[in-house]
């Protein structure tokens, strides 16, 4: 394993490749994120595959206003001025984040990504989707983008690679079904995100440990750890009130991201380490709802270990 000689002084940035590192490094600049909600819904709470969607999911969401919804350009520059503020950053991508942002005719899936990528300041795409969301049309319109030097990521949901807790959460896809789409994506050239939960009820270490490791070894370009939220609406929130599931601790949280960030290659990028919900519908646990004090933890535990992403694989960063 390789250890860190000095990290005393080291930051998240140092001992992860997190994906502002990534952009940084091949770009030479700063670029950041912008999230956009394009209208889309999901074939899981549409009644193609389900309604309801996920046992997480807040389903008080599940009828959004369209006529109160700003257009992807509105999004677009009021995101772009908020990051700005906050960030600094003059370069961005446009992240297509709520729902499955490839369920849709391919026609309009074109207008709403050319939306996007009309303003001068947008460098690339970000598409957030279902691997069962994917047809070949909608791959080879992103595989386009690639073509035309712009940065294009497809960030795949899979949760958990054990089709017994895709049942159990209603997911409505199986692992093999991710399996198939982010190899056929990565195959055109695509770069993949995928997306992790954990503390899924049912699951504990083992079952996350075994879906990183076989995401690890399919290959992927990226990954995302959220924490399960319980959060009002859900079927999931029924469950917690009657105690049939018990959230993860924080440091238990903590200690298994540093765990698979140590045996991540360092050329992956991490697109996230947590997630946050806002405390209007976060009901449990409620660590989530505080960034930093979760991103502190991981850099902690990492320079405490002495170690780094990658570490685990004698792979660790520069």
């Amino acid at each position: 394993m390789t250890v860190l000689v000095d990290n005393r002084n080291l930051t998240l940035f140092d001992v992860v490749n997190t994906y502002g590192r990534d952009v940084q490094e091949r770009f030479g600049f700063r670029v950041q994120k912008v999230a956009i909600d394009a209208g889309f819904t999901c074939p899981n709470r549409d009644g193609l595959k389900g309604r309801g969607g996920c046992t997480f999911c807040n389903n008080e969401s599940f009828s959004p206003n369209e006529g109160n919804r700003a257009s992807v350009r509105e999004q677009l520059a009021e995101g772009k001025r908020v990051v700005h503020r906050r960030t600094g950053a003059t370069r961005f991508i446009a992240y297509f984040q709520a729902y499955s942002n490839t369920y849709e005719r391919l026609e309009r899936l074109r207008e709403l990504y050319e939306a996007a990528l009309e303003d001068p300041d947008v460098m690339g795409i970000s598409v957030g989707t279902r691997p069962d969301c994917l047809p070949d049309g909608v791959l080879e319109l992103l595989s386009e983008y690639q073509h035309r030097d712009l940065e294009v990521w497809l960030e795949l949901g899979l949760q958990s690679a054990f089709d017994s807790t895709l049942e159990r959460v209603n997911r409505g896809h199986t692992a093999a079904e991710y399996f198939e789409a982010a190899a056929k994506a990565r195959a055109m050239g695509l770069k993949v995100c995928t997306h992790l939960i954990l503390g899924l009820p049912g699951e504990d270490y083992e079952h996350w440990s075994t879906t990183h490791h076989r995401v690890i070894e399919a290959g992927t370009d990226g990954l995302k750890f959220h924490p399960l939220h319980v959060v009002r609406a859900s079927l999931l929130a029924r469950q917690w009130q009657r105690g049939e599931y018990i959230p993860l601790e924080l440091p238990t949280y903590v200690s298994a991201v540093a765990d698979f960030l140590e045996r991540t290659p360092s050329n992956i990028a991490i697109h996230r380490l947590t997630g946050t919900a806002s405390l209007d519908v976060l009901l449990a646990p409620m660590w989530c709802n505080w960034k930093w004090n979760v991103l502190n933890g991981i850099e902690r535990e990492l320079r405490r270990r002495g170690t780094c992403q990658g570490s685990a694989l004698g792979d660790g960063l520069e």
